[in-house]
């Protein structure tokens, strides 16, 4: 059936329309407030009278001066690649293991996929009772062994790692369904090739399992990466960025500067570094993966 090109055209553009609500909450809500935050990075503020002032790149040189803000960037790394490389490589064991068929696998997926679901403030007030000092069901397995106890929460590596471990675990569900999800689209005839020429398990993961995750690979390292690098919510549950200021991540860096030291222009301008460093390693991941993608097709 051939339509007029009046129809055609007018269908086009009642199309363009709907994008229209759209790009209006994408415009408030993101360009927004981006373009509040850079234009607040140039200004002296306290983050709550009504008096503010230009400061120029005042606060960007600020951060040049601060001591803390190299550790914290450097938390911030070992949060966002420490959680990511836990989750790739749990969420595809589970993957692997969870695609073949046996009873309760469906029950085992939801169980796993579950704590996605929850606030992480709940996730890590949970940890927090487990991993305290004085009470703590881990200290109390220790006392049950003879053996003292040990500061988790107190002790800057502990604290670091405990971090990262349960923001792993949390969110390793996500992984484990994008690569499910991945699994589930390799076609049944390459495995039953494979089998015909007498490859082993090993060598049908390597060379066509693995390969042919690419999509789902890079789906689940970009989000899972993203997602450690804006770690916020355990963080502030488990040790609110102590011992001092050894476990602060630069999202909770932001909220220490705007509410605790009242320097709301700084805090823009930390955020402007966060936001930069998103966007560099998410140019970076897109053009490593963009490559091996070419390589696989070829």
């Amino acid at each position: 059936m051939h339509f007029p090109k009046a129809t055609i055209l007018q269908q086009k553009r009642l199309i363009n329309l709907m994008y229209i609500p759209a790009l209006i909450l994408f415009a408030v809500f993101t360009f927004y407030p981006l373009f509040s935050g850079i234009q607040l990075s140039f200004m002296n503020w306290d983050g709550f009278s009504k008096a503010r002032s230009f400061a120029g790149i005042q606060n960007y040189k600020m951060m040049l001066q601060d001591e803390y803000l190299m550790p914290v960037f450097l938390n911030t790394l070992i949060f966002g690649f420490g959680c990511t490389l836990i989750q790739q490589v749990i969420g595809l064991i589970l993957a692997v293991v969870l695609n073949k068929k046996f009873v309760g696998r469906n029950f085992a997926r939801t169980v796993i996929y579950l704590p996605v679901l929850v606030s992480p403030i709940i996730i890590g007030s949970m940890y927090y009772m487990m991993l305290q000092y004085n009470g703590g069901a881990f200290n109390d397995i220790l006392a049950l062994f003879g053996a003292s106890q040990v500061a988790w929460l107190s002790e800057t590596n502990y604290a670091i790692m405990w971090i990262v471990i349960i923001n792993s675990l949390q969110f390793v569900g996500l992984s484990m369904i994008l690569y499910l999800t991945g699994l589930q689209n390799i076609s049944a005839m390459y495995y039953e090739a494979a089998r015909i020429d007498g490859a082993t398990s090993w060598q049908v993961f390597k060379n066509i399992t693995f390969p042919l995750l690419h999509p789902a690979i890079v789906t689940s390292v970009t989000l899972n990466l993203v997602g450690g690098l804006k770690l916020f919510d355990v963080i502030k549950v488990l040790t609110n960025g102590g011992p001092g200021y050894a476990t602060n991540s630069i999202s909770t860096y932001i909220s220490l500067t705007y509410f605790n030291g009242q320097k709301a222009g700084y805090a823009s301008a930390i955020g402007i570094l966060l936001f930069g460093l998103i966007v560099i390693v998410s140019l970076v991941l897109n053009y490593g993966f963009g490559k091996r993608g070419e390589k696989l097709d070829g």
